[in-house]
Formats: C-alpha cells, sequence, structure tokens
C-alpha cells in the first residue's frame, strides 16, 4: 500500500490522493470531524463519456474518524486504511499547510498473507 496525499480545496473541503484515484470531504463535514469528532464520509466522482454524452456519479467510498486517542483522524476506503496526525488535518483545512502526507495502516489481522498480530494467529501462520 502506497502513501498518500492530503490537500485542501478553494472552498475548504479536503482532497485525499490515494493510489492515483481522488477522493473528497465536503467542507461542513471536515467542520464536522475538526470540532465535534463526527466520522465524516469520503466520496469519489466518476465521469463517464460515452456517445458524446458525459454523465457523471458520486459514491461514498469509505469514511474519515478521529481515532480513540484524539491525535489522529483514520481514513477508511475500499483501497486501504491510511492516518494523518490531526494537527497535520487542521493545518491543512485552515489552509496553513498545502499538504499532508498519508501513513498506510497495516491491517490488524492480515490473513490474506498468512500472518497476524495476536499471538494465536501467528503460531497457526507459522505451523
Amino acid at each position: 500500500m502506497a502513501p498518500g496525499t492530503l490537500a485542501c480545496t478553494t472552498a475548504g473541503g479536503l482532497i485525499i490522493l490515494v493510489e492515483a484515484e481522488r477522493h473528497r470531504i465536503a467542507p461542513e463535514d471536515v467542520k464536522a470531524l475538526i470540532f465535534a469528532g463526527r466520522p465524516a464520509p469520503v466520496t469519489r466522482e466518476r465521469v463517464r463519456r460515452r456517445d458524446g454524452v458525459v454523465t457523471g456519479e458520486v459514491t461514498i467510498e469509505g469514511h474519515a474518524a478521529v481515532n480513540p486517542a484524539g491525535r489522529a483522524v483514520v481514513i477508511h476506503l475500499r483501497a486501504g486504511c491510511w492516518i494523518v496526525p490531526l494537527v497535520s488535518l487542521r493545518r491543512v483545512a485552515r489552509g496553513e499547510a498545502a499538504s499532508a502526507p498519508l501513513f498506510p495502516l497495516a491491517p490488524e489481522n492480515d490473513w490474506q498473507n498468512g500472518r497476524s498480530l495476536s499471538t494465536e494467529g501467528a503460531r497457526w501462520a507459522y505451523e
């Protein structure tokens, strides 16, 4: 999983660039995430051109939520999970920073690769 980038829109929303895909968090959802700690939907626009007709749709691809310690925001998408410090997210949302890095999170239980962070799963994977 590759690292991503968090950037600000002119309207005050956030753009999440991960693995050549562009996702968005709406400005009102960014405010609710920062000030109230409410999870925010992460959306993606898809534009299709067929026979000269342009159609588009907006889908919810995941969500962003403040972690239980309150010091970082975890972004859950279909492609995986990323984390960004809350301080960095606030600076980008306020326009003080142009962008911030997103750090990939390793899944807690990676059963597809035969690895696990729990002792029971690790014993099973190496037997």
